[in-house]
């Protein structure tokens, strides 16, 4: 069954994604309004702008890409999909960007690192010293 004006196969692929995502058609308020701009009269008489409402997440979306309000319906849909999807990627790469964050502050160094930034801080320590020495014979 057809509900959009694409093909089969992109309409059977926007529908498993929004399956896998969680998104059913139950959950979106779905409205279209009159679209604005390029299209002429056609645009000025038929209400061809699609929005949609997923009442769950309360992400919004609004399409007029196309003159068409079955492709506008069908963009609409994939752009809905799209920012559910990066809303829970989001979530999840937070996540562990966190988890990642805490065990690198936990992890402890090796003697070889605890070394070597000893010696980088004497060096800097030497140089300051250097410094400080060349001031004090000026004075003199």
């Amino acid at each position: 069954m057809r509900i959009f004006s694409v093909s089969l196969l992109k309409e059977k692929a926007l529908r498993e994604r929004m399956t896998a995502l969680g998104i059913r058609e139950e959950d979106i308020e779905e409205s279209f309004i009159r679209s604005s701009g390029k299209g002429g009269q056609h645009v000025n008489k038929t209400s061809t702008c699609v929005y949609l409402k997923h009442v769950p997440t309360g992400i919004e979306v609004k399409c007029q890409r196309e003159r068409s309000q079955s492709l506008n319906r069908y963009f609409a849909r994939a752009l809905l999909a799209k920012k559910v999807e990066q809303q829970v990627k989001g979530r999840e790469s937070e996540e562990t960007q966190r988890i990642e964050k805490l065990r690198r502050q936990k992890k402890r160094r090796s003697k070889k690192a605890k070394e070597k930034i000893l010696v980088q801080k004497k060096m800097v320590a030497e140089k300051k010293k250097l410094r400080s020495h060349q001031f004090d014979i000026n004075e003199k």
